[in-house]
């Protein structure tokens, strides 16, 4: 079998066209979504890997990042758009087999799409983000609240764009290599990629607005009042233990949450799981990928 490689496509929705990685064919959709302050580049490992396993998968530069549209002001990136635009994706695709994988920001969108069951989901599977009805209970406790500042940091006007884009955007390097455990995994050219990423036109402002959206915006506050409505399909999470920015104990009563839970634990990972230890997190997708359901 020759080695699959991913290629770059861009897919217009009705209000955002995307930049997307993409590889692999057949009838049933990875869809891949990244945190911040990375890209769909974050998913480099895992692109090819889950072709092998028969997906055809897209991992969409989300709104604001790379070259996909980066549409102005903090309602633009409130978490009910976030979920527009994966509707939209999975439209797009015309595929009915939808499995929806997230890292960070990514699994964040992607819990809410899987409690509000925006379009049919196979399965779920969550990279180091708690579900936010246990972010809702143990959110403001500590230690978390120390480690969660730079969240309520990003509310202010300017500054944070300032601190994110100074000296080449050197602190997108610096919270990768000095937040890893192997720090290996994030030599210059990977990190260059996400200083670059940050340094377009515009694209600190939209990142930022993520976090905007959620507090500013009100989209937070939205959906706890809809309540957390249990999740049915079969969900896996796997969480890097060595977290610098989540509390391992925010991964407690998900299953009050989920009715169909596998937890994988990998002691000295990081935040960024699936670029630092990918072959074990492949593995771990793959063996629970291929069970029964």
């Amino acid at each position: 079998m020759s080695e699959l490689r991913y290629e770059i496509k861009f897919v217009r929705t009705e209000h955002i066209n995307f930049e997307i990685a993409t590889c692999g064919s057949g009838d049933r959709l990875a869809l891949l979504l990244h945190g911040f302050p990375e890209s769909n580049y974050s998913w480099r490992y895992q692109l090819t890997f889950l072709a092998k396993l028969g997906y055809q998968v897209w991992a969409p530069n989300l709104r604001g990042y790379g070259n996909t549209s980066r549409p102005k002001g903090v309602q633009n990136y409130v978490i009910e758009r976030l979920m527009d635009d994966v509707a939209a994706l999975i439209d797009a695709s015309g595929l009915k087999s939808v499995t929806l994988v997230g890292h960070d920001w990514g699994a964040l969108i992607a819990w809410n799409f899987a409690v509000r069951e925006i379009r049919p989901l196979e399965r779920l599977i969550i990279m180091n983000v708690p579900h936010p009805g246990v972010a809702q209970k143990k959110l403001f406790t500590w230690p978390q609240i120390f480690k969660s500042w730079y969240v309520f940091f990003f509310q202010l006007p300017l500054l944070p764009e300032a601190g994110l884009t100074a000296r080449g955007a050197v602190m997108i390097k610096n919270v990768f290599v000095d937040t890893a455990v192997d720090k290996s995994k994030f030599p210059k050219d990977v990190t260059d990629v996400y200083r670059e990423n940050v340094l377009r036109p515009g694209a600190a402002t939209a990142m930022i607005n993520y976090y905007r959206g959620l507090i500013r915006g009100g989209s937070s506050w939205r959906q706890y009042r809809l309540g957390w409505p249990r999740i049915k399909i079969p969900t896996l999470m796997v969480w890097g233990e060595q977290d610098a920015f989540i509390e391992k104990y925010m991964t407690e009563d998900t299953g009050d949450f989920v009715d169909d839970l596998t937890i994988h634990f990998l002691p000295d990972v990081s935040h960024w799981v699936q670029q630092e230890a990918p072959d074990e997190v492949n593995r771990i997708m793959e063996h629970w990928l291929a069970l029964p359901r």
